[in-house]
């Protein structure tokens, strides 16, 4: 199965939050999840707001990214590149979905790579994001 979960599934793999137990439940079927570089950007940005706000240490951070990597090294993720039409895509979702459900850029990129990889399902624990991928079709769940 072709999942493509957004970085909030990453976030609440590497750091434990209220998502964390499903997010773990769901890789235990040992899907095949795409990694593109936009999550990688995120992700990590998403790390840095975790220090930033106090809610882990730096040194927390540091260990985090080396599971990340390691992870990354051992292929626990399919690496992929940003489709070439996902911009595009990206653009064609804001016309048809943004004014009804609000969702940002970030949102409809990763619906848009998903729909350009041609996932079978799309994860997120956006609610905004799930609607959209819903509304283009995908299992949120």
């Amino acid at each position: 199965m072709k999942i493509y979960a957004d970085t909030s599934v990453f976030v609440s793999l590497y750091l434990p939050d209220r998502h964390s137990p499903e997010a773990h439940r769901r890789m235990a079927q040992r899907p095949v999840i795409w990694l593109t570089p936009v999550h990688r950007a995120e992700w990590t940005h998403a790390i840095a707001q975790h220090v930033f706000q106090g809610k882990i240490s730096a040194r927390e951070a540091q260990r985090v990214y080396r599971d990340f990597q390691h992870d990354r090294a051992r292929g626990v993720w399919a690496e992929v590149n940003l489709p070439d039409m996902a911009f595009e895509t990206c653009a064609e979702l804001a016309r048809k979905h943004g004014a009804r459900l609000g969702v940002r850029t970030l949102d409809s990129l990763h619906v848009a790579s998903a729909l350009e990889l041609r996932g079978e399902r799309f994860w997120t624990f956006d609610e905004r994001q799930a609607k959209l991928a819903e509304a283009e079709g995908f299992r949120t769940s």
